[in-house]
């Protein structure tokens, strides 16, 4: 696999926020808007800005679980956004059918080709006309969109193979949520890196990734979508209930102990990055962390991974005894909870970043048979 230091050092340099490949439902749909949502709010979007991307977002998602190809390629379904000096970027990609990209670039092209008010006219004379929108609402979609965030709407098409191909549709705003791009530059959509990013992920078995302040909410978000995908898989009940007490402690971690957004955009945003294949799970989180408190971090770190199983049983159960309601649960009992349900080392580094902080790596690996756990 990539190692995490270079997957971090691409998601830096391309300001990536989020990433999500998988199957793209109801269920999920509302996870992947509401992450989007307080990302936007929490770094001070404007509310019609936020609003009007949430729109974009919306209906690409409504597109892909109502026109995608399911039956066989679900799993190559992506949702990316990342900042800009503005504002934000949101691209999503889909498997559709060849058969129908002839008719779906036209419409693309025409949209893009408009000025807003053309647009605007266009969609009120196609209302009650049923030729434009015979693909079950499509066209509509692409129009509202084009009338709520501007009328450039950037796209491509990529054979996958005779019957498929990979249809990616990217949009641009700035802080008030209007398009950013000309729409009538000329400039060409550059899809190599979101083709770049899904096969990163598809090569790494990579889910999930998130790059930003991580709070409670978006905890809860980040939790609902990894259910999701576990669900999706059809893992088995002990697995994903560890996985998911796991990820619970794990994340509250990250953001209970996070310096402040201002401080992370400096000197490194927090990630988080799922990995699933079949019955193997890999959690990997990154933070910020006072370089004061490093030592003694790693010598926890270092205790834990010493220990085998029933030394790890002992040491939680000693530690359990000792806490009293002032006592940070978090502290060694969160990192002996972490290895128990596991039942693997905490593979771990530390990089520092600045005087006062360096960046703290841990990555968990959950198996279903962790007593021959292999996976690295």
């Amino acid at each position: 696999m990539e190692s995490i230091q270079s997957l971090h050092s691409r998601i830096t340099r391309d300001r990536l926020s989020f990433a999500y490949r998988g199957d793209v439902s109801d269920r999920n749909s509302l996870a992947l808007l509401t992450l989007l949502e307080n990302e936007m709010k929490d770094d001070s979007f404007g509310f019609t800005g936020r609003k009007r991307l949430f729109m974009f977002v919306l209906e690409s998602l409504q597109n892909i679980a109502k026109h995608g190809i399911h039956k066989f390629h679900s799993g190559m379904s992506t949702v990316t956004f990342s900042k800009t000096d503005d504002g934000y970027t949101v691209t999503t990609g889909n498997i559709m059918d060849a058969a129908s990209v002839a008719d779906l670039k036209k419409k693309l092209e025409m949209i893009t080709g408009l000025e807003p008010d053309k647009i605007k006219a266009l969609y009120r004379q196609i209302l009650n006309n049923s030729e434009f929108n015979k693909k079950g609402g499509a066209g509509l979609g692409l129009l509202e969109m084009a009338i709520k965030t501007g009328n450039r709407l950037d796209f491509d098409f990529i054979p996958v193979d005779p019957e498929h191909s990979y249809f990616i549709l990217s949009k641009t705003v700035d802080s008030t949520g209007t398009s950013s791009n000309p729409p009538l530059s000329g400039r060409r959509f550059d899809s190599s890196s979101v083709l770049d990013l899904e096969k990163l992920m598809t090569m790494n078995n990579i889910h999930m990734i998130w790059s930003g302040h991580v709070s409670s909410e978006i905890g809860e978000e980040v939790l609902t979508i990894a259910e999701s995908k576990l669900d999706e898989e059809d893992v088995d009940s002990s697995l994903r209930k560890r996985v998911f007490s796991i990820m619970a402690e794990a994340l509250e971690n990250v953001s209970k102990y996070n310096p402040g957004r201002e401080t992370e955009s400096k000197f490194g945003m927090p990630v988080v990055i799922l990995r699933l294949d079949g019955s193997r799970f890999l959690l990997t989180t990154g933070n910020l962390i006072d370089v004061k408190n490093v030592l003694n971090l790693q010598t926890k770190l270092d205790m834990v991974n010493s220990l085998d199983k029933t030394g790890l049983r002992d040491m939680f159960y000693r530690s359990l005894s000792k806490q009293t309601i002032d006592t940070d649960s978090t502290d060694n009992m969160g990192l002996l909870a972490i290895a128990r349900k596991s039942g693997s080392k905490l593979n771990y580094r530390f990089e520092k970043v600045s005087k006062a902080f360096s960046y703290y790596v841990l990555t968990v690996r959950v198996e279903e048979n962790t007593d021959q756990s292999t996976w690295q």
